[in-house]
């Protein structure tokens, strides 16, 4: 009966760590394949904290779509100089900015013309912001709390830990600058009544990176081709907030024009400005502006930005 018990045990054992070691296998083998092997450091720590499941690398794998791509045509295209970053061309016209519902500062939804801007197609990369720094156009990002910076593995993933003068910082060494909430608005959801980028279909582990998917922190600035906008932008919802140039006003819409409207104050007394992204889950589809003191870093803090056409 012993003996039984002893092989009975050391079968369990052995099928555990064979489990163990088949999911490892399967995690290096998909950070290989994908080339991407901040996917396998993810699963390394979810498995170091006990929080490992296999569908959280299901989602963290789906948002690579491959095999997959958008199907998205930009209207134009352009690569950067500075930083080599593609370039959007979103053409001038009107668009619908906005939201229906409870009355609030992004309401109610409202015929905005703008004229025609090139929007960055990501948010900016660690090595694009380092490559600013090294150039002497950039101020240090927090490093204390910020794994991401200064690090290979995470050289793709948006910088983060950044304000919004040193976002501005970075316009002027690349020779751009932040998009108004308005530019934003129109390059993330296009001309029509779109509640995501992508159109109407509800948020999925393929679409973004949101609470839904698991990830549990920023990701690569290409992932998610099939969330892209309708002028090829990506990650315009989720990932990270960004910056954008306007001053905060709850009284933007009673403010601003409806051509080219802007809250672009010079003065350094303005206590907030807009943090910008379309929110998730669906409750939470519609545009959304959110005020954060300027000097404000953090995890979920990044930018994109954008030229005049």
């Amino acid at each position: 009966m012993r003996i039984f018990f002893l092989f009975l045990y050391n079968h369990i054992m052995i099928k555990k760590y064979l489990k163990v070691i088949l999911i490892t296998l399967f995690i290096l083998a998909s950070g290989i394949v994908i080339l991407n092997l901040d996917v396998v450091m993810r699963a390394y720590q979810h498995i170091q904290n006990n929080t490992f499941s296999l569908e959280r690398l299901r989602y963290d794998l789906a948002s690579f779509n491959i095999g997959k791509k958008s199907a998205v045509q930009p209207v134009d295209s352009k690569k950067s100089t500075s930083d080599g970053m593609i370039q959007l061309l979103v053409p001038a016209g009107e668009f619908l900015m906005g939201k229906e519902g409870e009355p609030d500062e992004d309401s109610p939804i409202h015929t905005v013309y703008l004229d025609s801007f090139w929007i960055d197609q990501t948010e900016i990369s660690n090595v694009m912001y380092e490559t600013c720094v090294n150039a002497g156009g950039c101020s240090l990002p927090v490093t204390s709390a910020n794994h991401f910076y200064g690090n290979w593995i995470y050289r793709d993933y948006p910088v983060v830990y950044v304000n919004w003068f040193q976002a501005n910082e970075y316009c002027a060494w690349a020779g751009r600058r932040l998009p108004t909430e308005a530019e934003f608005e129109k390059a993330a959801r296009g001309t029509g009544k779109n509640k995501y980028p992508w159109g109407n279909e509800a948020p999925n582990p393929r679409l973004a990176n949101y609470a839904g998917s698991l990830i549990g922190e920023p990701v690569s600035v290409y992932r998610y081709p099939l969330g892209a906008s309708p002028y090829g932008a990506l990650n315009m919802v989720g990932n990270v907030r960004e910056w954008n140039a306007d001053w905060y006003s709850i009284t933007y819409y009673q403010e601003t024009s409806l051509n080219n409207p802007t809250v672009l104050r010079q003065e350094l007394n303005a206590p907030c400005v807009v943090a910008r992204m379309m929110q998730m889950p669906m409750k939470y589809s519609q545009p959304h502006a959110i005020n954060m003191n300027h000097n404000q870093q953090g995890r979920v803090v990044g930018f994109a930005v954008q030229k005049v056409a």
